[in-house]
């Protein structure tokens, strides 16, 4: 079952999600949430979800990064974003730690603000404890595009979207991203 990704502006999206317990994750209607949140993710399609997006309060997201996604990017530009095929997983509870004080900065865009991008400097590296979707501990340390793609979902579950870390200036319709941004170098300094 596809669910309804919510759009900027609802409630649930500014709010710090609940936490969830071991015997709550186990649920049947968590581990449904999960599936449905798979299914969500993949049909939009996006590198990621959380709970709050399709409207429940919950700390909790799914991520997968399927290699069909880059298949419009050159070899430079998986280089430059340092990205790479993530598999699909679940984190509960996540905590994020910054690794380093390395940022980059890369065009970022939300299932919950669609048709819009913005220039998001976000860590290079990052370590996310949490649980997994059994409940388990799960531990992981990231970088690159994996690394944003963490810390873009965890911002979710404490109610911060991209456009809240964004460079103001560079926030476009991805129609004007893809006619004036798209095969420009990015020079954050004359924005």
């Amino acid at each position: 079952m596809r669910l309804k990704i919510v759009t900027v502006g609802e409630p649930v999206l500014r709010a710090t999600s609940q936490m969830l317990s071991k015997e709550q994750i186990l649920s049947p209607s968590i581990q449904n949430l999960i599936d449905y949140m798979r299914e969500t993710v993949r049909d939009a399609p996006g590198v990621g979800l959380a709970a709050p997006q399709v409207g429940e309060s919950l700390q909790l997201a799914v991520i997968e990064d399927k290699a069909e996604y880059h298949k419009n990017l050159t070899e430079a530009e998986m280089k430059e974003r340092g990205r790479a095929a993530v598999p699909f997983h679940v984190l509960v509870n996540p905590v994020l730690e910054v690794r380093g004080e390395s940022t980059a900065t890369f065009f970022e865009g939300c299932l919950s603000l669609p048709g819009f991008t913005a220039l998001v400097p976000r860590a290079k590296e990052v370590r996310v404890t949490g649980l997994d979707h059994r409940g388990e501990p799960r531990v992981i340390e990231a970088s690159g595009w994996y690394a944003r793609i963490l810390q873009h979902e965890i911002d979710h579950l404490h109610g911060t979207l991209y456009i809240d870390r964004m460079h103001a200036r560079s926030f476009s319709s991805l129609e004007n991203y893809t006619r004036h941004w798209k095969d420009r170098s990015i020079d954050v300094q004359n924005l």
